[in-house]
């Protein structure tokens, strides 16, 4: 429809022209420059004008028609994906500025199509394959790949990476990811060149994590080889700017066949490995075994039975007393959890708690611990029990200020008095707290709550930031204090530590005190509390709150009966 639009407009102009010079013809008579018989005479000119002007009109029409036309047909093309083909030449003969348009556009597409992959497929820290390119690479290597052919996946987890990171800033932090990637490469590279026939994949799983593959293999020993070559490239320290950075790498080794066949297997099976490196020392390199493959099997098995307990309620609290040092009064109890297991019994928090952390149900047990503790405390102070209730609080709920939020909701909601709650905080965690979260416990202490942290002298704090956190009470850890009535450092370490903690106005608390000369020695250099199997071991409500009618603190002073 088109060209014959142009075809008419080509007709309509051929005609004009005509007329153009007939007319003038016309006017040339009228002034009499041309006789009536020569008119006639001029009419033929006109008429052969018009007719030459048609056709050259009709002939360029055509051409530019038939170029839209293909032009038309090679953007169908590309709108298909096709944009390597060249522009057809008679669209460049009969219109050019359409086909340098066309051209320049098709090549636009191609890099932004291109970028768009390389955002999607690529880490634009390290320019490796992300998770989502390696999964699917290694995942179609694996399906083609023979029966018995052997291959391996590494699993790499930088060692001391957080720590750069946080100390001297996310920039070098990239930085230093970039160049552990090199590294990798060249690793592949002289892998690829020597053993292996088919090209590794490298991948930035996420953070510090990459991995490798290698899908042809001759036995485990090559893998061990390669292992202990990416050791020593991540051992060698990094020049960043003139400083030398040294960090290491924690690696897990997993064979295929011999580990799984599927990409599923093989990546949990190096996970687990490279755990295993983490937790024998570091700076490993750990292939998977069949005792590791029983440990996957007992914490899948955990897994279950924690979402089974969460489900029919079998945790439980105990209540271990604490008790002032200088009168002997009862001034807390920590909330401990414990799991009835339908079939192992009373199971302690250290058999299931890390589990739960690594499966997120840390965050279901906490919110139930939570609502006990809650409902326990508006008890307590219908019965004018005046002793503070502890309970730890978990790096799950520590990660997001809307726990204690919704904890302090509850509180009031339950009309429950925020002077008998305390939480503690492991020193560890304290020092990573965002300012969210040091706002959102901010407002349980202004209620009334005490504040405190647990474990202290186990993690790496600083002064400054203790100065700035919230806090009542710090808790010694039982490294600290175990010696203390025997060894004359350790009671000079734990001295010290005491008089620091009164220095920045908290009181100083020693837990797992299981002797008497422990606690003896303890109130001597100045502690203020003390918790543990030499005051009285955990127990649950009905039995905390008869034992604290009747007890007697340490050295026989008595203890402050409850209402």
């Amino acid at each position: 429809m088109e060209s014959a639009s142009l075809k008419g407009r080509a007709i309509v102009f051929a005609l004009c022209a005509g007329a153009v010079v007939f007319i003038l013809a016309l006017l040339a008579t009228s002034h009499g420059q041309l006789s009536a018989d020569t008119m006639g005479r001029a009419l033929i000119p006109a008429i052969v004008c018009s007719v030459l002007s048609w056709a050259a009109a009709e002939r360029s029409v055509a051409s530019t028609a038939a170029a839209i036309d293909s032009a038309i047909a090679r953007i169908a093309k590309a709108a298909h994906g096709d944009l390597d083909s060249p522009i057809p030449e008679d669209i460049g003969a009969a219109v050019p500025h359409l086909a340098e348009a066309m051209h320049g556009l098709f090549q636009q597409v191609a890099a932004n199509l291109d970028s768009v992959h390389r955002l999607a497929m690529f880490d634009p820290v390290t320019a490796l394959p992300n998770r989502t390119h390696f999964r699917r690479s290694a995942e179609r290597q694996l399906a083609e790949m023979p029966i018995g052919q052997i291959a391996a996946l590494l699993f790499i987890d930088l060692d001391r990476f957080k720590a750069v990171n946080d100390t001297m800033g996310h920039a070098t932090g990239d930085m230093l990811l970039g160049m552990v990637a090199n590294r990798l490469r060249a690793v592949a590279d002289s892998v690829s060149i020597d053993e292996v026939s088919d090209k590794p994949l490298i991948g930035r799983l996420a953070g510090d994590e990459f991995t490798m593959f290698f899908p042809r293999l001759d036995d485990a020993r090559e893998a061990t080889r390669i292992g202990r070559g990416v050791l020593f490239a991540l051992t060698e320290p990094f020049d960043i700017a003139g400083a030398e950075i040294e960090i290491g790498a924690s690696i897990g080794i997993a064979m295929r066949p011999g580990h799984g066949t599927t990409l599923h297997d093989l990546m949990r099976a190096a996970d687990a490995a490279m755990y295993h490196a983490k937790a024998t020392g570091r700076g490993r390199a750990e292939h998977f075994s069949e005792e590791l493959a029983a440990e996957l099997a007992d914490r899948a098995q955990l897994e279950i039975d924690l979402r089974t307990a969460v489900d029919r309620d079998q945790f439980t609290l105990v209540y271990q007393p604490q008790v002032s040092l200088t009168d002997g009064r009862i001034v807390a109890a920590e909330a401990l959890l414990r799991w009835q297991h339908p079939t192992d019994g009373v199971k302690l928090p250290g058999s299931f708690l890390p589990r739960a952390e690594e499966t997120g149900l840390i965050v279901e047990i906490g919110e139930w611990v939570a609502a006990r503790v809650t409902e326990t405390i508006r008890r307590w102070a219908d019965l004018g029990v005046e002793q503070r209730l502890a309970i730890n609080i978990s790096q799950r709920q520590l990660d997001h200020a809307m726990f204690f939020r919704r904890l302090r909701e509850a509180m009031l909601a339950a009309d429950a008095p925020a002077r008998l709650l305390e939480l503690e905080i492991t020193e560890t965690l304290a020092m990573h707290c965002s300012e969210d979260v040091i706002e959102a416990i901010a407002a349980l202490r202004a209620d009334g709550a005490t504040i405190a942290i647990d474990d202290y002298g186990t993690g790496h704090s600083s002064l400054s930031r203790l100065r700035q956190l919230p806090i009542d009470r710090i808790k010694l850890d039982r490294s600290l204090v175990e010696h203390v009535a025997t060894r004359r450092e350790a009671r000079l370490i734990a001295q010290s530590v005491i008089g620091l903690i009164h220095g920045l106005g908290c009181e100083a608390v020693a837990e797992g005190i299981e002797q008497d000369d422990q606690a003896e020695m303890l109130r001597v250099i100045g502690c203020d509390v003390i918790q543990g199997y030499a005051v009285a071991q955990p127990m649950d409500e009905q039995a905390f709150l008869a034992w604290s009618r009747n007890a007697t603190g340490p050295r026989g002073k008595a203890v402050v009966s409850v209402r």
